[in-house]
């Protein structure tokens, strides 16, 4: 702890000028937090997507009476069954997500700005009850071999308790809660690395299970996780709001105090800059799950025609690039803004989307996720922003929006990308991860065009100085 950060952790913080009553004191530490409950949520969702989604594939196959590419020799990229195969698991999976994200966007905004009053914990202990409820769904409909179509059942339930993403709203603010400004960058990365960390886990695991046993256990252990997590946040999890008060849930205030923060202007273009890089942050996101949603699909059909095996290492490869953009941001922060170090981030995403969109063999296909090894440098730059411009009391409200943002993200990412693909299967078959390379670039244009309009003249601070 450096002695600026030792000196803020023994003095209180004072009010605005002229108050002498002083604001509740941050409780500063580099001990493990929230870390692991966010790579529970991050294991178990990690652990069913592929596995939905090849599921998907499955049922959909046998109902059309298609046996796959693999028992032709993975030769028949105009087979017009697979095609439709493709197509309706690209459906299905879009109606999964809508179901659930446009019923968790009213549960977040409600349940944020309630955590900044009654605390982190109640919020981080609900969406995890609600995401086993969703599994034990999943799991009735395979083990009745229902229509695909009750699945969404469990995605609704899971949407009503705020789903993964209040998970990731209570955690940042967590962690907002308990950082100084010069160290909340690193800490978010390094919360955005337990995902990566789990992800790359549950991927390798994931794979090599369901070829040897089907996909009845990995569910299993998914439920387990998250009761285990519910458990874990109860008697673990020091609540990180010191001023907490009663205040009731489903109460009109909560949608005001997201107005207020977005609604009212603040200093040096708050507003603006609260704007612009929610924006940032929405794009990034929507190409990153959009991107993410289809590569299991890319990587079934022709002419990859990955098996378990190899999808669960695509996918451990995709989860990887949280670690090495960590290890990157801790890195470049020594010598560049954490703006620069977010436009290296851009431009190794890029290049890694665009080769992706050309891969026809599995040697070019990881060379796309190699390329991508600093691409998730971005959005811990953008919670770190975002959180700096509003106050302490506000955190909960603010990360409530980011999470309501990446809601809208999904529903972007799964709308435009799902359509998109089978759309453009006839002529360009990556075509989808190439517009997601050409999007990125706005967001890259906004932050640098935030960080120079930012920046002071040269000639004021000399003045400050002397």
């Amino acid at each position: 702890m450096s002695d600026n950060d030792l000196h803020d952790a023994v003095q209180p913080d004072m009010g605005a000028a002229g108050s002498d009553k002083p604001r509740p004191r941050r409780c500063y530490t580099r001990r493990m937090t929230v870390e692991p409950v966010l790579f529970f949520a991050m294991f178990s969702m990690a652990l069913q997507g592929p596995l939905t989604t090849q599921y998907l594939w499955e049922r959909l196959s046998r109902d059309l009476g298609y046996n796959g590419s693999r028992s032709e020799g993975c030769t028949n990229s105009t087979n017009p069954m697979e095609k439709d195969v493709e197509t309706l698991t690209s459906h299905w999976s879009l109606y999964l997500n809508l179901s659930g994200l446009l019923v968790g966007l009213f549960s977040v905004m409600l349940l944020g700005p309630w955590s900044d009053h009654v605390g982190r914990r109640p919020v981080l202990i609900v969406p995890f009850i609600g995401l086993a409820l969703q599994i034990v769904v999943y799991l009735v409909v395979m083990y009745q071999e229902l229509h695909v179509g009750y699945l969404l059942l469990g995605r609704i339930i899971s949407g009503l308790s705020g789903d993964f993403n209040m998970v990731l709203a209570g955690c940042f603010a967590y962690i907002a809660d308990i950082t100084d400004r010069p160290s909340r960058t690193f800490r978010v990365a390094v919360l955005e690395a337990c995902l990566g960390i789990a992800g790359m886990i549950a991927s390798i695991i994931g794979g090599h299970w369901r070829k040897a046993q089907g996909y009845i256990n990995p569910f299993w252990l998914a439920f387990a996780v998250n009761v285990f997590a519910a458990i874990y946040v109860y008697f673990f999890v020091r609540e990180s709001v010191k001023d907490k008060k009663p205040s009731k849930l489903f109460t009109l205030r909560h949608y005001q105090s997201i107005f207020r923060l977005f609604g009212l202007p603040g200093e040096n273009g708050r507003r603006s800059k609260l704007f612009l890089y929610s924006l940032a942050l929405l794009l990034v996101v929507t190409v990153h799950m959009g991107a993410k949603d289809l590569m299991v699909i890319y990587e079934l059909s022709f002419p990859l025609c990955w098996d378990s095996d190899l999808i669960g290492y695509g996918s451990a490869a995709e989860h990887l690039t949280y670690l090495s953009s960590l290890a990157g941001l801790r890195l470049f922060q020594l010598c560049l803004a954490d703006s620069w170090v977010a436009e290296m981030g851009f431009l190794s995403n890029i290049s890694g989307l665009v080769v992706i969109s050309l891969a026809v063999t599995t040697p070019i296909m990881f060379t796309g996720y190699g390329l991508r090894f600093f691409s998730m440098a971005t959005t811990p730059v953008i919670r770190s922003k975002l959180s700096k411009l509003v106050e302490e009391g506000e955190q909960g409200a603010l990360f409530s929006v980011v999470a309501c943002v990446e809601g809208v993200s999904f529903i972007l990412a799964t709308s435009i990308f799902n359509s998109l693909y089978p759309a453009t299967l006839y002529f360009m078959k990556g075509f989808a991860f190439l517009f997601g390379a050409v999007v990125l670039l706005i967001p890259a244009g906004i932050i640098g065009l935030v960080e120079i309009c930012s920046q002071k003249p040269l000639y004021s601070q000399f003045a400050e100085i002397s």
